[in-house]
């Protein structure tokens, strides 16, 4: 399979996926508001952080923030693994205004990430798997999440200084309790890598929430993401530019 039959069925797929949910969307566009930091260490180690606010019309009404931090191990063949953990807070978006109105969520988080990337021609594809342990204000829960992810560079063959690329991802949230399904995220962007530290990556995503019978929501943001990385030549490893989230 070349780049352009894996992009055109990838962009297929989406659209099916987004077309049937098209009717049930919320009003507005949201925001969602990313910064991306990584630190490698040497060929193996390596550390992330991240701090994430949304909000529930372009740039106002803002009623959601996390920050998150986590230490990674590369193993041989493209697999890594990372330990993390972060603190997240929703308010209720039914409230106009900058965090107001009551806290629906106070949550700390750990999870175990395991990354494993391949290429297809010059089509950059993650898989991610991720176990959550969940401390909410509802009380303990799990969840187990898989992202697909490919990154497209589009005047080179990798992602070096200067290059424009597309991104397309999806990831599943799966709870081990009813509603099973919890929440769906498609993303469809773009970024260009300004230098060997610096990114930007942006674009659409629209999320799907299930808190179960007939509560199921559909929100659209727009997102921005900036990633600074730092020595990330000593993975020896080509660079896969997305969010820690």
């Amino acid at each position: 399979m070349n780049c352009k039959h894996f992009l055109k069925r990838v962009i297929i797929l989406m659209t099916l996926f987004y077309s049937i949910q098209s009717s049930a969307q919320t009003s507005g566009l949201g925001t969602w508001n990313v910064l991306t930091g990584k630190l490698t260490f040497n060929r193996k180690l390596f550390t992330m952080a991240e701090v994430q606010v949304r909000s529930q019309h372009l740039y106002k009404d803002f009623t959601y923030y996390e920050y998150k931090a986590g230490i990674g191990y590369n193993f041989p063949k493209s697999f890594s693994a990372m330990l993390a953990m972060g603190h997240y807070m929703t308010y209720d978006p039914l409230v106009a205004g900058d965090f107001k109105g009551s806290i629906q969520n106070n949550e700390f988080r750990i999870w175990e990430q395991f990354v494993l990337e391949n290429n297809i021609n010059r089509v950059k594809i993650e898989h991610r798997y991720r176990i959550e342990q969940r401390f909410t204000s509802t009380g303990y829960k799990n969840r187990f999440r898989y992202r697909f992810n490919s990154i497209i560079p589009l005047n080179h063959k990798k992602i070096d200084p200067k290059t424009w690329f597309l991104s397309i991802s999806n990831e599943v949230m799966i709870n081990n309790e009813s509603p099973y399904l919890e929440q769906n995220r498609i993303f469809f962007g773009g970024g260009y890598e300004l230098n060997k530290n610096i990114t930007f990556l942006g674009g659409y995503i629209n999320r799907f929430d299930n808190a179960g019978g007939t509560n199921q929501t559909w929100k659209n943001y727009f997102q921005i993401n900036a990633i600074f990385s730092f020595d990330e030549f000593k993975s020896g490893r080509e660079k896969m530019p997305s969010a820690l989230d």
